[in-house]
């Protein structure tokens, strides 16, 4: 009977973790690591040294298999800890989407597919997508105020940079210091950081970035054809006063 009501507390609590899983292999994932610690309990209460002998095999598990980082297209930019500051304080008129990250986070590896695909479409001159792991650079997770405690819930945080500044975070961070709860879905940060907009007052930049750009060369390429003209005429009016 104890057996049955540690199953079914363990249960409720994989279908309220599930409810903030966005991929399937997030929801796959709760219900895989629920399980272990249910076993765990189970082995404990049969023997204790099943138990041990479970836990160090859990243990040895975590450590050597590791899941795969994310290795499909992106338009994104890592930066570290020298290189940050100065691509974000470069250009004013570039808008950033910073996501600060860890690579030991499951969070940020589900998020991450979903990251690289708002790159693909978003990216262009006037909008970049950004990286940085404040697992390894915790003078930036410092700089940032981005937690990297391994019970965080600020794993991974999204920062909207303009005119090299912040200007929208999510997670928010309460009075309290604590991560807000929020959903990575793709759904979700186009919404709340208004990429449609933003990605369309990006590109009218570009091009009027271009477009002052052309103007020079559109003005040298109009005043060539002149310069030739009046050197022909010139050779021509000398040629005929020496006949």
């Amino acid at each position: 009977m104890r057996e049955v009501e540690i199953l079914m507390f363990l249960s409720a609590i994989v279908m309220m973790k599930n409810r903030r899983s966005i991929t399937v292999e997030q929801h796959v994932g709760n219900i895989f690591m629920f399980s272990k610690v249910a076993n765990a309990i189970l082995f404990f209460r049969l023997d204790i040294r099943m138990g041990l002998l479970y836990l160090i095999l859990c243990l040895v598990f975590l450590m050597t298999c590791k899941p795969p980082l994310y290795m499909g297209p992106e338009y994104i930019k890592y930066f570290n800890n020298k290189t940050i500051d100065e691509e974000i304080e470069g250009d004013q008129r570039v808008s950033w989407i910073v996501e600060f990250f860890a690579n030991w986070s499951s969070e940020c590896q589900s998020f991450a597919p979903i990251y690289a695909d708002l790159s693909l479409k978003y990216n262009c001159a006037g909008l970049k997508f950004g990286k940085v792991d404040v697992g390894r650079y915790q003078e930036v997770s410092t700089k940032y105020k981005v937690s990297t405690s391994p019970l965080t819930k600020q794993l991974p945080t999204l920062i909207l940079f303009q005119g090299g500044k912040e200007v929208l975070r999510r997670p928010q961070i309460d009075k309290k210091g604590r991560a807000v709860s929020w959903g990575f879905s793709e759904e979700n940060v186009i919404r709340e950081f208004n990429l449609n907009e933003l990605f369309q007052k990006a590109k009218k930049l570009s091009k009027q970035r271009e477009g002052a750009a052309m103007e020079p060369v559109m003005e040298e390429n109009i005043r060539a054809p002149d310069t030739v003209q009046s050197g022909d005429g010139l050779a021509n009016g000398e040629s005929k006063k020496d006949k």
